[in-house]
């Protein structure tokens, strides 16, 4: 099981004498904005300054926050409406963000300065996953071309969530202040409460934010499935309910944050979540318990040459698997029709087989130190320099449960690690004042290995060739070490006083991650467990995957003229080699239906073009009238197959009508999706049609209370989610073609939803 991880953390003394050569100096401190009626004047410290990547990058603020996240508990949902950017649906919490069709491991998502990583074989605890939405300050995405700074182990951008930055007294004295709120969504009897409360003084920031959120299944517009059983004695599921999409969680944050001195302060978060439900429709399991502890420990400094971060975190995920309600949780001979069965018997037993679920764990640890420093040469030149290390373990084991679970252990992954050392150095510099440039490079050191592995049986007899395969696995390499580069070369040039052109290069590299490299049964109902993409199929590991390298190309041209009406264009084209797809695991592959795949590395080619703009309408004695609007088209192909890359849209939009008066904010969205035709076939991924989605929202902010309303898919329309996967939300999912294939998850239907917020 997992080694202790200070003896691997050896480069830790290295990183920790770069910081404290730097003890003199501090963080920037600015004065806040103060309302009218504001009796206390406050300081907040900033943060470095961000890379001009304006054509690349989308910045969301706390007031979208505040209206994209009314009546939601998933994060990732806040993303909605960026030009290029999509959701993966899987669980209700725990969406998956895509960049030009590239998703998960794919992007580097930072929470609070945190590289988190998904410990679980079907990638149910996503970074976005551990922050609520209400305790997001910003989010950012940079899209394709992301600074060295930000990149790293990633190919299609980078995400980052902050929340809002410590906030101080200007002088002496102390200040109490709070929030509360909660919401309701009516589709799936959605609920969700948050609370934070927060003690200032000139030097000491204590808070507490914490939030809860639980729903039922969803329901869709219209019947899309012909069976309305479970699995389980007495539980039906109705034709148009998604089986397998409730969810529950809680979130606890505690923060103490000191400014030292003029030049120095520290910010200490304490975070933990306790997760006992989130079903999924797409998997073969359900999360039943994501319990996971993080500490994050940051120092911020200035001095007259710039500013430095040092940043340490540590977290610790305990998470289990195994079938939800609304999946058959019994199993074997004596458990006919899924029924209840007694005692747990293991194959080869003459009194026949009982099987009581397939429980899963993953258990992982995972630390970090990050060292930055921004130096500057000039009033408009920037050199960024960096050193990140992280230390990730992960044990995936799964206890035995009877039949042909058992008498032993499965060794999923066996003391998988994977370490990462990584430096860069970016600049960032008006070389005129028409020209800006940004360049960096970067270095990464990512080290795997894991220990020997072993099957539920070590008998000849086992199933799924089980004791040959962990022998031949055993036998193998079983460690490697990548030495990859990132380059980014980025120039804009200001046309005019309204335009502005933007193009780059960038040369990304990622690594495997440990379930593509070390998963290592192709037994059916072994496989079916291994899933990162939610396609209903099962997933072997290969552990000479080489890692992934993108080659991007971009160029754009923004336009905004003096009423700040804007409109940007940007197309881009990019070629990855060693492309981490998916061939036939053996010789039984079969179409219609659902298969064992193989990681193995290809070559894709990925290509479109992402549209957005707003135009002022009109701004009078009857409030202001904006429209809004963004396109995005995508072509993705596997080059060496001619297929479809999995989970792309080739064409989505929106566009948006809004109306701002007195303190009140209302919109009318229409977001539409093309047919999805070009799919990857060795996935037998299902092809769906387009659609187009109305949404309504209102909102109104007073001076401490503030309210949203709103209804999602106004016109009840029926849609397939394209790419929200294959429908195993229901049924004997433990086998792999024991349930229909063919079906795709359906979006959610009509749903009216209000939220409150008071602020004391």
């Amino acid at each position: 099981m997992t080694h202790p991880l200070p003896v691997r953390w050896w480069p830790c003394q290295l990183a920790i004498a770069i910081g404290l050569a730097f003890s003199s100096l501090s963080v920037p401190i600015y004065a806040s904005p103060k309302s009218d009626d504001e009796a206390v004047e406050h300081i907040t410290v900033a943060g470095s300054i961000g890379q001009s990547l304006a054509a690349h990058t989308a910045v969301l603020n706390e007031d979208d926050i505040n209206r994209k996240g009314a009546a939601s508990a998933d994060t990732a949902s806040l993303l909605r409406g960026i030009a290029g950017v999509h959701l993966n649906a899987t669980g209700g919490l725990s969406s998956l963000p895509a960049i030009h069709g590239l998703a998960d491991d794919r992007l580097r998502v930072k929470v609070n300065g945190m590289d988190l990583i998904s410990s679980c074989p079907n990638h149910m605890n996503p970074p976005l996953s551990y922050m609520a939405p209400n305790d997001v300050g910003t989010l950012t995405v940079y899209a394709g071309l992301a600074p060295v700074s930000v990149g790293g182990d990633s190919l299609g951008g980078s995400i980052i969530a902050e929340s809002l930055p410590p906030e101080f007294l200007a002088s002496a004295g102390a200040e109490f202040s709070g929030e509360v709120g909660g919401f309701y969504r009516s589709n799936n009897n959605a609920r969700g409460a948050n609370l934070k409360v927060s003690y200032l003084t000139d030097t000491t920031l204590l808070s507490y934010s914490g939030n809860w959120s639980k729903a039922d299944n969803y329901t869709a517009a219209d019947k899309f499935k012909t069976q309305t059983a479970s699995g389980r004695p007495d539980h039906q599921l109705a034709l148009d309910e998604v089986g397998s999409s409730a969810y529950e969680t809680q979130n606890h944050s505690l923060r103490l944050a000191w400014q030292l001195n003029q030049n120095n302060s520290i910010d200490a978060r304490l975070n933990y979540q306790d997760m006992p439900q989130q079903l999924y429709p797409n998997q073969r399991m359900d999360l039943l318990d994501n319990e996971q502890i993080n500490l994050n420990l940051a120092w911020h400094r200035e001095t007259d040459w710039g500013q430095l971060t040092t940043r340490f975190y540590h977290e610790k995920v305990d998470h289990m698997m195994d079938f939800g309600p609304d999946k058959q949780y019994w199993y074997g001979s004596n458990a006919m029709m899924g029924m209840p069965c007694t005692p747990i018997r293991f194959m080869g037993d003459p009194q026949g087989t009982c099987a009581a679920g397939m429980p899963m764990y993953s258990e992982s640890d995972n630390n970090g130190l990050t060292v930055k420093a921004d130096y500057y040469l000039a009033a408009n030149d920037v050199l960024r320099i960096g050193l990140e290390m992280q230390q990730y373990a992960l044990d995936d084991y799964w206890t035995p449960s009877g039949g042909g679970m058992g008498p032993g252990t499965f060794l999923n992954i066996n003391n998988g690690q994977r370490d990462r050392i990584a430096i860069y150095a970016e600049r960032e510099q008006a070389t005129s004042a028409n020209w800006l440039l940004m360049y960096g490079l970067r270095y990464e050191n990512v080290a795997m290995q894991t220990d020997e592995v072993e099957g539920y049986a070590n008998g000849a007899g086992a199933p799924g060739m089980q004791m040959m395969q962990a022998a031949a696995f055993n036998s193998g390499s079983r460690s490697s070490t990548d030495h990859n580069v990132d380059v980014t070369l980025v120039a804009r040039y200001q046309a005019s006083a309204a335009v502005n052109v933007e193009f780059g290069y960038a040369h990304k590299v990622r690594s495997a991650n440990l379930y593509e490299k070390y998963t290592w049964s192709s037994w059916m109902m072994a496989a079916g467990m291994n899933n990162l993409v939610g396609d209903g199929n099962g997933y072997v590991g290969n552990a000479s995957l080489d890692p992934e390298q993108a080659n991007t190309v971009s160029a754009s041209m923004s336009w905004q003229d003096e009423q700040h009406n804007s409109l940007t264009v940007t197309s881009y084209f990019t070629y990855i080699t060693d492309y981490i797809d998916a061939v036939a695991a053996n010789s039984m592959w079969q179409p219609n239906q659902f298969n064992v795949l193989r990681y193995k590395n290809q070559s894709a080619r990925i290509y479109g073009t992402d549209v957005s703009g707003t135009w002022h309408i009109g701004h009078g004695k009857s409030g202001h009238w904006q429209l809004d609007a963004s396109l995005s088209a995508t072509s993705a192909e596997n080059k060496d197959t001619g297929s479809g890359l999995y989970q792309v849209i080739p064409v989505q939009g929106s566009l948006t009508l809004s109306h701002q008066y007195d303190g009140w904010h209302s919109s009318l969205e229409w977001a539409l999706a093309s047919s999805k035709e070009k799919v990857s076939d060795i996935r037998n991924e299902i092809q769906t049609a387009g659609y187009g989605l109305l949404n309504l929202q209102v909102s109104h902010q007073w001076q401490s209370f503030r309210i949203d309303a709103g209804v999602e898919n106004l016109l009840d329309k029926f849609y397939f989610n394209p790419t929200g996967g294959a429908y195993t939300g229901q049924g004997m999912t433990m086998s792999l073609n024991g349930i229909p294939y063919g079906i795709a998850v359906p979006g959610m239907g009509r749903a009216v939803y209000a939220g409150v917020q008071w602020q004391f």
